[in-house]
């Protein structure tokens, strides 16, 4: 009898390990951007993105060397490009991409795919950079901003 019921307890939290484990592997992956990183130096003060990585996926996500947070880069339906600092407002939290748009782990806040505040804490939109296009390079204007 003492056998089977550590057994069973044995078996039980094995179960549960391993269901809490698939849980959360799978609001991990959930939580992973949409596109893969694509990193970048800084040149002349612009980030440098070929147009190319575009044709697959509208949204790319750019690491600029030496910053700790990304920037998002969408590639809208009139072919102009939305640059957006993955940067909460509220309290400089870095951001995970959502199927709609942007979210703060940290305190909650939610943004939209244009940066604007769709849910509090934070009050103000997200940074955007100006965007140029030359011989199929997207050029995120950063110039000296310093996150």
């Amino acid at each position: 009898m003492v056998q089977t019921r550590r057994n069973f307890i044995s078996s039980s939290c094995k179960i549960c390990l391993l269901g809490a484990a698939g849980f959360s592997l799978t609001q991990s992956i959930g939580c992973a951007p949409t596109s893969s990183v694509y990193k970048a130096a800084i040149s002349n003060g612009n980030l440098n993105v070929p147009l190319n990585l575009f044709e697959k996926n509208a949204l790319q996500i750019v690491r600029p060397a030496g910053w700790y947070y990304d920037v998002a880069v969408q590639k809208n339906d009139d072919n102009s490009y939305t640059a957006l600092l993955l940067q909460c407002t509220h309290q400089e939290n870095q951001l995970t991409v959502t199927g709609t748009g942007y979210h703060c782990s940290l305190h909650g806040s939610d943004f939209d795919k244009q940066g604007n505040v769709r849910k509090g804490p934070a009050e103000q939109s997200l940074h955007h950079f100006e965007t140029s296009v030359d011989n199929n390079v997207l050029n995120i204007h950063i110039n000296n901003f310093k996150p």
